[in-house]
């Protein structure tokens, strides 16, 4: 079994549970994938399968990816993700994988997504920091930092402390959210409903696997 498919976040709604709580959930669609390669442990050392996600116009790709899509009796794909498991995965090279993989078992999923770029901020914005104060004596620092030599080694306080929070590039980074609740499969429509923190903005590539931690 494939206990890990691609898909793209569509965004978010609300559904209501069996005593009519109301939640917010985020819309995931997840596949369907296709099996591109699969590795075993006698020719590979590793049992794995390689799945592709969302068909791409020949002409946006390169010739060695179309070649290695053609073995698997399909055309290219836009994203495709290597996913490594503890026994054989008993598919065959062009199978296509869908939310079945997303059995009633399964409660808890681990979303890995690269989070929303906020270009180059400075601390109150990417650390949350106070700020100086508002008052008319302060000069016009109201959004700086202050201080960052105060816990520098040596008494003459030359240099900075390593890992000092300043501003910097915010986002855009690799995050995987762990142990969050998949609350609905909708079968039909390759839809997954999950409850919590999906990294990423509306559209963004997203890598939903069964949860590792919790069942």
């Amino acid at each position: 079994m494939i206990p890990a498919l691609i898909g793209k976040k569509i965004g978010m709604t609300r559904v209501s549970d069996e005593s009519g709580v109301v939640m917010p959930v985020t819309v995931v669609q997840a596949g369907p994938c296709t099996v591109l390669q699969v590795r075993t442990r006698d020719v590979d050392g590793y049992d794995a399968v390689e799945l592709g996600f969302e068909d791409v116009k020949p002409h946006r790709s390169t010739k060695p990816l179309i070649g290695h899509a053609a073995k698997a009796g399909t055309g290219p794909k836009r994203w495709s993700r290597e996913v490594r498991l503890s026994a054989e995965a008993g598919v065959a090279r062009g199978d296509v994988v869908t939310v079945d993989v997303f059995d009633e078992e399964v409660r808890f999923v681990d979303v890995t997504g690269v989070s929303k770029g906020r270009g180059f901020t400075g601390v109150m914005r990417r650390y949350g920091f106070g700020g100086q104060q508002a008052s008319h004596g302060v000069e016009r620092k109201h959004r700086s930092a202050g201080s960052i030599g105060g816990h520098a080694p040596g008494a003459t306080g030359r240099g900075i402390k390593k890992g000092r929070k300043m501003a910097g590039q915010h986002g855009h980074q690799r995050r995987t959210s762990r142990c969050q609740q998949l609350v609905k499969v909708d079968k039909e429509h390759n839809l997954l409903l999950i409850k919590g923190s999906v990294p990423g903005p509306n559209g963004g590539l997203v890598f939903v696997r069964r949860s590792k931690t919790r069942a």
